[in-house]
């Protein structure tokens, strides 16, 4: 029997060893068509989103999927993919994804942003690494699984590829949730981005706080540099930014004392200052200005008093009394709608189940501290989740040296093969925005 054993493992070894070498071609192949979507520039404000659809309807192509390109405004395109299910009575769900990225400064990078370099830990450095191509090509990487696995969906799946989202979206889901196309598809949830965990398990979002991009301007006389007075543009500036430093630190305060997630909080930045008289080697130093500005980028939780905030600027934080005002940049208006995560929604359930069979888990439900399309999918009457499964990763979106880990990638892939498999399969017609 030893002799004989032996034998059959010897026959085993040279199978084992080509079933390894091609699974480890398979994670190649996937590692470098993430490679090449991530070195398409679509970077903001001068996306090249022609070149980005083009490659993921080759991808489409190579997976049998129907594609529609839709432009809602001229120069934007929206790629949408369809792998029908076996019973169109079923409501659809939709996989979503953006295509633009943020702008960076790449001398403050390691490697160009735009290479997706692989270092030696394996960890892939490009803009929209996790900012959120790698979301997009997973959808598609695990449908190639499934495919390839024999799996037919009895619930129809769509997969958007859509422009815009890091500057609103407005050209892009906000338009597509109001045309007539969006609202034949009959879709009951969509999946959207999330963000990464520094942590073993995986966040899950089920909604988010409200944008509001606001610039404040003062005004007052100019004058000497060398003279105090009151009522100086900049002295009145000053003021409101102390106003809101404080305000700020009180939010902070919260965040810092526990029980309560960065979501749940309002969070306000000043991303920019711009104030003083130019001159052809800076600023003229003897001269105070007559005008200044200052831009904050403030997210408001869905539970927050929105209109106590807005009397806040009016009476303190600009106040027309003290030559103020103020513009919104971007403001939602619209009620902040969130997500059901209890047994009330079944597509939750389902959620939390597929990812544990796929060997993780998800912490507890949050606030999205940002704002993505998902809000316009919630306004539009959808359940919504925000998801990307990165775990033991540093949240680096808008960072300098964003990052992947190829790893982390390709399991990542194995938990949406277990998410669409089981939102696929579920039979029920509950779940319908209809009846939720």
């Amino acid at each position: 029997m030893g002799r004989i054993s032996t034998f059959l493992l010897l026959l085993q070894t040279p199978i084992l060893l080509l079933l390894c070498v091609s699974a480890a071609d398979d994670d190649e192949a996937i590692v470098s068509r993430f490679q090449e979507y991530l070195r398409i520039d679509t970077v903001q404000p001068k996306p090249d989103y022609y070149k980005a659809v083009d490659f993921l309807n080759s991808q489409a192509q190579s997976l049998s999927l129907e594609s529609q390109t839709i432009e809602l405004v001229k120069g934007k395109p929206l790629l949408l993919l369809k792998w029908p299910g076996s019973d169109p009575s079923l409501p659809a769900f939709l996989l979503n994804s953006h295509t633009d990225v943020v702008p960076f400064e790449d001398s403050k990078w390691t490697h160009h942003p735009l290479h997706a370099h692989i270092d030696p830990h394996g960890n892939i450095y490009a803009r929209g690494s996790q900012d959120m191509k790698c979301v997009g090509m997973q959808y598609l990487e695990a449908i190639r699984k499934l495919q390839a696995s024999g799996f037919k969906p009895i619930r129809s799946v769509y997969l958007s590829f859509v422009p815009d989202e890091e500057i609103g979206g407005h050209d892009g889901v906000e338009k597509f949730v109001q045309s007539q196309l969006f609202k034949s598809l009959n879709i009951a949830v969509v999946l959207d981005e999330g963000l990464t965990s520094p942590s073993e398990s995986y966040r899950v979002f089920y909604g988010e706080r409200s944008p509001w991009w606001l610039v404040i301007k003062a005004k007052g006389p100019p004058g000497h540099g060398a003279k105090l007075y009151d009522n100086s543009a900049m002295e009145n500036l000053l003021k409101t930014i102390e106003s809101i430093r404080r305000f700020r630190a009180a939010q902070f305060d919260l965040l810092k004392a526990g029980g309560i997630g960065e979501g749940d909080v309002v969070s306000v930045n000043i991303n920019f200052l711009k104030a003083g008289t130019p001159s052809p080697t800076g600023f003229v130093m003897n001269l105070q200005p007559s005008e200044a500005e200052a831009g904050f980028d403030i997210r408001i939780p869905p539970n927050y008093d929105s209109e106590a905030l807005e009397r806040r600027l009016v009476e303190e934080w600009a106040p027309a009394g003290r030559n103020m005002s103020f513009e919104f940049k971007q403001k939602f208006s619209g009620k902040q709608v969130v997500t059901a995560t209890d047994d009330s929604n079944p597509w939750w359930s389902l959620l939390e189940n597929a990812v544990k069979e796929a060997g993780g888990r998800t912490s507890k439900p949050e606030i999205f501290p940002a704002s993505t399309d998902a809000r316009y999918f919630r306004q539009a009457g959808l359940l919504a989740f925000g998801f990307s499964p990165i775990s033991n990763t540093p949240g680096l979106l808008h960072d300098h040296n964003e990052y992947l880990g190829k790893d982390v990638y390709l399991k990542g892939i194995d938990v949406y093969v277990s998410i669409i498999k089981a939102y696929a399969s579920y039979e029920s017609k509950s779940g319908s925005r209809d009846e939720l």
